[in-house]
């Protein structure tokens, strides 16, 4: 039978497993828990925060990286800050009726970007959405960013399950970013004031969060990108795995979901993954073929849509976005490859010079491209 947890019934929880952890015979005890086992890792938090010597009592400080090292740090996180850029801004006004915003910091737990309905004259609002601000475990204790970093899964946690009593106003909701080739650089947050629990949020960050590293996998520089699900799925959503290759079928990255399906490695060929020639993938892809049924050397198939640099906007544009804005961000990409070239983007795109001309509007985004007439 399924029990039903009512909000008051949740702090209880979270009063008994603050008490129990934080008396000294649990803390010499990692056995004893009050907690349920797929939540186990908050209490792991909380006992690397007694360990770094914090108490719950202690004030925080939400202390900034230096100034000189904020430049260092976005620049460090260029490609992050790029590709989650448009979808912190959708994600920002999806949840702005439910007073949460969101944050993105690096692998460091430094915030690097904000976006949402945030109320700048609350002090405790404004504190943790300042660029540069350290939210790191050692810093401010548990929260969702903390062990989202740290356990590399989708995290919530509410009120007192933050271990200082000064950050049990918050509740989060956090997933953490990785990059084309693996590694976790960053998370994504959501967090709101003295708000009601929103375990539901966890979906929407984890869901951002894929949306952000399959970006950051469009955004390099390829020759192919392979759209992939296993055999029978249907191909073109947001869990599809990507791989991102060169010319020669060398692997340029990836996201989780191919990490997941064929455990790739940068570098290495896709030869090494697919019982199918590199020749095959970009034959297809020239042709416009929709789908190859492909084997994969561990006797499983899936299916597979090579796209070349361009298809991928042309053929999956984003359903929830207006089609001035899909027209737009083609337009884009198109100038982008062309490097500015007018001529040679307008007969990409089928048009002439001076409807592309009007479509560049306003003019000061103009000023970077050039017609060699």
């Amino acid at each position: 039978m399924y029990t039903v947890i009512t909000p008051t019934d949740r702090l209880e929880q979270i009063r008994q497993a603050r008490e129990r952890v934080f008396t000294s015979d649990a803390q010499s005890d990692l056995r004893i828990t009050s907690l349920s086992p797929e939540r186990a890792w908050l209490e792991q938090s909380w006992r690397r925060c007694i360990a770094y010597g914090h108490s719950p009592d202690d004030a925080v400080a939400f202390d900034s990286i230096p100034r000189e090292a904020i430049k260092r740090t976005e620049e460090a996180n260029h490609a992050l800050l790029q590709a989650a850029r448009p979808t912190m801004q959708k994600l920002g006004l999806a949840i702005s009726s439910t007073h949460y915003f969101a944050v993105l910091t690096n692998a460091m737990g430094v915030v690097i970007d904000t976006d949402g309905v945030i109320d700048r004259s609350d002090p405790r609002a404004q504190v943790i959405t300042r660029i540069g601000v350290d939210l790191s475990e050692r810093s401010i204790g548990t929260s969702a960013i903390s062990t989202a970093l740290q356990e590399q899964m989708p995290v919530w946690l509410h009120r007192g399950e933050h271990f200082f009593n000064a950050t049990s106003v918050y509740s989060c909701a956090g997933a953490p970013l990785f990059s084309p080739n693996g590694i976790c650089i960053g998370m994504l947050d959501l967090t709101g004031v003295d708000e009601q629990e929103r375990p539901e949020l966890a979906h929407i960050v984890a869901q951002s969060a894929r949306r952000i590293e399959n970006a950051m996998v469009h955004n390099l520089t390829y020759s192919l990108i392979i759209r992939l699900n296993w055999s029978g799925m249907q191909l073109g959503e947001a869990s599809d795995g990507l791989l991102a290759i060169d010319h020669e079928g060398c692997i340029l990255g990836f996201n989780q979901a191919a990490m997941q399906m064929l455990s790739p490695h940068k570098k290495s060929s896709i030869n090494d993954v697919f019982a199918l020639s590199v020749a095959s993938f970009f034959d297809a892809a020239k042709l416009g073929k929709p789908c190859l049924n492909v084997p994969l050397w561990s006797g499983l198939r899936v299916d597979a849509e090579p796209l070349l640099p361009n298809q991928h906007i042309q053929r999956y544009p984003p359903s929830h976005l207006p089609l001035k804005e899909v027209t737009s961000n083609l337009i884009k990409q198109t100038m982008q490859e062309a490097k500015g070239n007018v001529a040679e983007a307008a007969q990409k795109l089928g048009i002439s010079r001076a409807t592309l001309y009007r479509k560049l509007a306003p003019s000061s985004q103009q000023k970077n491209y050039h017609d060699p007439r």
